[in-house]
């Protein structure tokens, strides 16, 4: 019943979609995601870039999240027509994610799709890659809403990136563009609010900093209990908890911290950085600081939801199960820094400030 009910909808989107398309083609870029209901850091340095290269060029976002997949809600469905009828008229459309009208619609062939992945990299398997697993979605589901179609840009840091997208996405490789995201600018651009973070935290004054930020995953509010604990009695380090905004570990008051700090600015005002399974490893080896994976489910989610990097082979001896193991590893203070550069260097490619103008020359090229 449920695929029946998505291959009506799908249909309905297309009769509709239709007459939209005969608008004619503006000199427009098209900002779509559902991630947030704001822009990203990503989308406001690529903004200005674009504006500075292209100031006729009109750019529009519509940013509308997604807080519950499994059951879109009316207004959900609603801006989705809006974003059908925005794209009738443009020239190019970025998204951050997977969009319903962008893969299930028939468009102009003018119409270039860019995909600018909201994370740096994978480090856990996503779209087709983790379809009909067990923390994947239904396979039936994931063709019928014919999951990822239409790109004709891929976005990727890195040619090892680049493989593993063309897996999440399926997608070819001559699809794929070696750029990396505008924050890589962000965070080599040697700015820290280490002093705005200890002034609004007191107690972090004179501490070595640990910035924990784990991946969505059921129960990881038990997985930040037991590190929480464990560097309770650890009064040389702060712990600081960054978790996803669904998660129920920002529920928890002992794990909150004052002010507005995104994770890049913990990431960068930490002395240290443990994660997991998020792409934020990624981006935390970037800045040439101890870079540590907690990772007390490792079989489980590896035979459930898949990795597309195997930390324990390509991090050997900084991917620990047990608390303790992983609380010796920092205070040792002997990090093996040529493992963190050679994951650095796989996975991201371009280092470069200048990030945020390619990117913008691409996108502007492709315009013309």
């Amino acid at each position: 019943m449920k695929l029946f009910i998505i291959k009506v909808f799908v249909l309905f989107i297309r009769i509709l979609y239709a007459p939209m398309k005969l608008r004619k083609t503006q000199n427009k870029i098209l900002w779509l995601s559902r991630q947030s209901d704001n822009k990203s850091s990503d989308m406001i340095m690529l903004e200005r870039a674009i504006s500075d290269l292209s100031p006729e060029t009109k750019q529009v976002f519509r940013l509308k999240r997604l807080k519950d997949e499994s059951a879109l809600s009316v207004s959900y469905i609603f801006s989705i027509f809006g974003d059908m009828w925005e794209l009738a008229s443009a020239k190019i459309v970025l998204i951050d994610t997977y969009s319903i009208p962008v893969s299930c619609l028939n468009h102009k062939e003018c119409l270039k799709v860019v995909q600018l992945w909201h994370a740096l990299g994978a480090v856990k398997k996503f779209g087709l890659q983790s379809a009909g697993k067990a923390q994947g979605r239904d396979l039936g589901v994931s063709k019928a809403m014919h999951m990822h179609e239409n790109y004709d840009f891929v976005i990727a840091p890195s040619v090892a990136t680049g493989e593993i997208y063309c897996k999440a996405f399926g997608c070819k490789r001559e699809n794929v563009r070696i750029l990396s995201l505008p924050r890589v600018d962000l965070l080599l651009d040697g700015a820290s609010r280490r002093n705005d973070f200890e002034r609004e935290n007191p107690d972090s004054k004179g501490k070595r900093i640990v910035a924990y930020i784990p991946t969505f995953r059921d129960n990881d509010e038990v997985y930040a209990e037991k590190l929480y604990k464990a560097f309770e009695n650890n009064v040389g380090f702060k712990l600081i908890v960054s978790a996803h905004p669904l998660s129920k570990t920002t529920e928890i008051g002992a794990y909150k911290f004052n002010g507005d700090f995104s994770s890049i600015d913990l990431m960068k005002l930490a002395d240290v950085i443990v994660t997991d399974y998020s792409a934020c490893a990624i981006e935390g080896s970037l800045l040439g600081k101890p870079l540590f994976f907690y990772v007390p489910d490792y079989d489980i989610y590896k035979d459930e939801k898949g990795l597309n990097i195997e930390l324990k082979e390509e991090m050997p001896g900084l991917a620990f199960e047990y608390e303790n193991e992983l609380i010796s590893a920092i205070e040792s203070d002997n990090y093996d820094f040529n493992t963190l550069y050679r994951f650095s260097e796989k996975y991201v490619e371009n280092k470069k400030t200048n990030n945020t103008e390619r990117m913008a020359e691409f996108i502007c090229s492709e315009m013309r």
